[in-house]
């Protein structure tokens, strides 16, 4: 049997019995189609959290109250039981010694209500200086963003978010208007323009104000963090000592924060969702291995259905090892098949989704195409195995009577 007739026969076969050969491709094409999508729902994560942190430069360095390499802030008590020192806005005043350094952006957060002409809403805080549009990227819409203010000098000025805006002025004009924040009145200079989060924060429901203004408005000292931007991204490593050294001076020798670098965090967050996205490909490769059990049982049916067939190739002289290959052939084309009518499928969703949600990138990486199919291929082959064994070992007299 020639090649040729080997392809010929297996097809014939197939198209022979639509309704099986439909079962089995929608089953393989369903499991490639699951690998797909969830690699593209795991990569455009993945793209999309490392992004947000590219936005924001690699060339930034955040300082935390506490020595806790893993921690997101807070303030942990020592081996001695003694709660480290905060952060102060003088802390950050003393950085400004490293040349290096071009922003330095001190934050208090908080929440506390707004007023404006009897409307009222409970708004997140978030205490600064203008150098927090530079460090963490942010535009304004409209007016300045904290004008006048620095590390030494909080004259009462405030910018606010667009929902802010929305809920409290209404139709009337906020900048220039006077907003009651807590206890403390501010004047509004800006609208931010900056859609997303910072620190945790919706930039579109925030008052920003100096920082020191926050912190008299919270009753306390101490900053959340500090954030950073160095002038060059070779300086980093060095400007982190110099941060340490002089804190470190400043707390009575005791080294109490802890200074993260934001590339450094970036390709953590990377390395997490590339495995992820892996584990989310393995699981649905589980359903190509179950796919590949369906081939197998349908085909172990198949050979007891097609012994009249069987037992005429063999009367005319096919061989047992070409009764084998015929059986692997067809499973290889319902697996092959199947795999490319899931590989066109997933990435026609993965299209659709991308303009349903165009703000997240849904990216099927390459290898999820490759190994879907390839894991698609192998299980055809495997789970067709058995059923090609036993058609092959089949008697002729036996087949051709009918006899099971």
């Amino acid at each position: 049997m020639r090649f040729y007739d080997l392809i010929f026969l297996a097809f014939s076969t197939l198209v022979r019995y639509p309704l099986r050969t439909l079962m089995l491709l929608i089953a393989t094409s369903i499991g490639v189609m699951a690998v797909i999508l969830l690699t593209a729902v795991g990569e455009g994560a993945r793209d999309y959290i490392t992004g947000e942190f590219r936005d924001m430069g690699t060339n930034l360095l955040i300082v935390i109250p506490g020595k806790n390499e893993t921690s997101g802030g807070g303030s942990p008590v020592d081996l001695a039981g003694v709660a480290p020192r905060d952060l102060t806005v003088e802390d950050a005043i003393s950085l400004r010694q490293i040349e290096a350094i071009k922003n330095i952006a001190p934050i208090v957060i908080g929440e506390t209500p707004a007023q404006f002409n009897g409307l009222e809403r409970s708004v997140p805080i978030i205490g600064t200086t203008p150098s927090f549009l530079a460090v963490r990227k942010w535009e304004m819409a409209t007016g300045n963003f904290l004008p006048g203010v620095t590390l030494d000098r909080s004259p009462p000025v405030c910018v606010i978010g667009k929902e802010v805006e929305s809920e409290l002025f209404g139709k009337n004009k906020a900048i220039g208007q006077w907003l009651r924040v807590g206890d403390r009145r501010c004047r509004v200079t800006g609208i931010i323009g900056t859609e997303g989060r910072a620190v945790g924060i919706d930039a579109q429901k925030v008052v920003v104000m100096p920082v020191s203004l926050a912190t008299a408005l919270f009753n306390r000292p101490s900053l959340f963090r500090i954030g950073i931007e160095a002038r060059n991204t070779w300086e980093m490593e060095q400007i982190k000592k110099d941060i340490i050294r002089i804190i470190k001076k400043r707390h009575q020798g005791k080294e109490d924060i802890t200074v993260i670098r934001q590339d450094s965090v970036m390709k953590s967050f990377d390395n997490i969702f590339n495995v992820l996205t892996m584990a989310l490909g393995s699981i649905a490769s589980i359903s190509l291995f179950v796919a590949g059990i369906l081939i197998m049982n349908v085909m172990l049916v198949a050979v007891s259905q097609r012994q009249a067939e069987i037992g005429l190739l063999k009367a005319i002289g096919a061989r047992n090892n070409q009764i084998n290959s015929l059986f692997i052939t067809e499973a290889i084309i319902l697996s092959g098949s199947g795999a490319l009518l899931g590989l066109v499928l997933g990435h026609t969703v993965t299209q659709v989704l991308k303009v349903a949600f165009p703000t997240f990138n849904f990216l099927p990486p390459l290898w999820a195409s490759f190994v879907s199919l390839f894991v698609a291929l192998v299980s055809g082959v495997v789970f067709g195995l058995l059923p090609a064994r036993r058609a092959a070992k089949l008697d002729p007299v036996i087949a051709l009577s009918g006899n099971k």
